[in-house]
């Protein structure tokens, strides 16, 4: 190895911090520093364990986990349904965007703001408690159902596609919000996982189905012949934009393929640029921040399942590159960040000091301040739950019972959405969207429920027949 390279892995695998504490390592001596040995040598591992991954089968996930590592996951799962069971509306089904950490109200602009991504996660959640017994059976059913029935019956669509936002008690359109084709199509995730997870119950069925197969996929491509558009205004027509890259969209192209009513094309599919980026080791297809390589991997399983065509690629390695790579990415900067480590890292879109941020995108470091991110960590605990774990408990022990300025970053609904250790700065919200990712993605972690559910509709099924994904095993 030579020095260059030496350089590269000391960035990679967190050494910035320890050289930023004022040691620097001799890489010429013949006796190497014991903490750059050790940190060299889990570096490696880590990348030739995933390099590995490449050239054969997915590790099994869910994996075996210690009684303390299921302990704390299942209060973290509780405490992030409680989120969705508490700010969803009874009779619409529909879940804030937003809401105080300690469960109040968020006022002004935001207040009575529902986002049916989030209400798509929480129809997930509904599954998850009902199996895990936290409410009772028939209280998850009944809200399912009245969510159903508001999207079926009441809910304003476009050619079956609905608004980003509305208002949770009303289900009005609000913020002159666009009909949304990716929250949509989340919305969708959550309404095909109950109509597995509650198939005895024929209401359920019905209602799910009539929602997904209204969806008319073939007039959201505006006249494109295989890519979507993002979304459409009433008052200005179609968003000049399309899913035209590797991004959180996945799902919608293959709930799109494989729509028995109004499908799409096999070759939008293929017809999305493909990027990759390298970095510190991984190779993957990048674009975004990293909810981009978590959102539709919540539900669909992608595991052992490669694309016919060169380079063949398996999309939950992907994933997993792109959570290390963000590991990676984070504890290269703790020179400047000295709170980054290797058990406190990670940063997707979220909120910040400044605003709701789309920071996290590997390996730009515009904006990026030291925040941590939570969900960053906690959505991928799907993919390498070896090295998000530890994040979780971690920030739960150092700053869980408010040793940032008396603000706690762990309470009634789990983690703030960020919070910043460097500054004392700790958010005052929760976000629909960044719970519900942790919450999906540690229960596929625990037992793939949420894979076995969605995967168990024949839809996305016969997308992946029809594209020619291929099993490794």
């Amino acid at each position: 190895m030579n020095r260059r390279e030496c350089h590269r892995l000391l960035a990679a695998s967190g050494l910035a911090y320890w050289l930023s504490k004022g040691r620097r390592p001799d890489l010429k001596s013949p006796v190497p520093d014991k903490r750059l040995t050790e940190a060299l040598a889990e570096y490696t591992a880590l990348v030739h364990w995933w390099q590995n991954l490449c050239h054969g089968p997915q590790p099994s996930v869910p994996g075996q986990l210690s009684p303390e590592d299921e302990a704390f996951l299942e209060d973290v799962e509780q405490r992030a349904f409680r989120y969705f069971w508490e700010q969803g509306d009874s009779r619409t089904g529909l879940v804030l965007d937003r809401a105080r950490a300690d469960g109040s109200a968020v006022r002004g602009h935001s207040f009575q703001v529902a986002s049916i991504a989030a209400t798509g996660f929480g129809l997930s959640a509904l599954c998850i408690a009902a199996e895990r017994g936290w409410i009772q059976s028939e209280l998850a059913r009944e809200r399912v159902r009245n969510t159903l029935r508001f999207f079926a019956d009441q809910a304003t669509n476009v050619h079956g596609w609905f608004y980003h936002f509305l208002d949770s008690v009303t289900g009005e359109r609000r913020w002159k919000c666009e009909v949304s084709s990716i929250d949509t199509a989340l919305l969708l995730g959550g309404v095909l996982t109950a109509r597995q997870k509650f198939r005895e119950d024929s209401e359920i069925g019905k209602l799910a189905s009539r929602i997904y197969h209204r969806v008319d996929f073939p007039w959201m491509r505006n006249e494109s012949p295989t890519l979507l558009s993002m979304g459409w205004y009433p008052e200005s027509g179609f968003i000049r934009a399309y899913w035209n890259m590797y991004a959180e969209e996945t799902m919608l192209y293959l709930l799109g393929i494989g729509s028995p009513t109004h499908p799409l094309p096999v070759a939008s599919w293929f017809a999305w640029k493909r990027t990759w980026t390298n970095y510190a080791g991984f190779r993957f297809l990048n674009a975004a921040p990293l909810f981009t390589h978590q959102y539709s991997h919540a539900y669909v399983d992608y595991r052992n399942w490669f694309e016919p065509n060169p380079p063949h690629v398996n999309y939950f390695i992907n994933s997993m590159a792109a959570t290390l790579a963000n590991r990676a990415f984070c504890l290269s900067l703790s020179r400047r960040f000295p709170d980054y480590s290797e058990n406190l890292w990670g940063v997707t879109a979220s909120d910040s000091a400044h605003g709701y941020t789309a920071w996290g995108q590997v390996p730009l470091t515009d904006h990026i301040d030291g925040t941590v991110v939570p969900c960053a960590a906690g959505g991928s605990l799907m993919f390498t739950p070896q090295v998000c774990l530890p994040v979780l408990k971690a920030i739960k022990r150092r700053f869980g019972s408010g040793t940032l300025g008396g603000r706690p970053v762990w309470g009634r609904y789990g983690f703030v959405d960020a919070f910043n250790p460097l500054t004392g700065w700790v958010d005052t919200d929760v976000l629909g969207i960044d719970q519900g990712i942790t919450l999906l993605s540690a229960e596929n972690a625990r037992t793939g429920n949420l894979w076995r559910w969605f995967m168990a509709n024949e839809e996305p099924c016969r997308a992946f027949q029809l594209i020619g994904l291929r099993r490794s095993c």
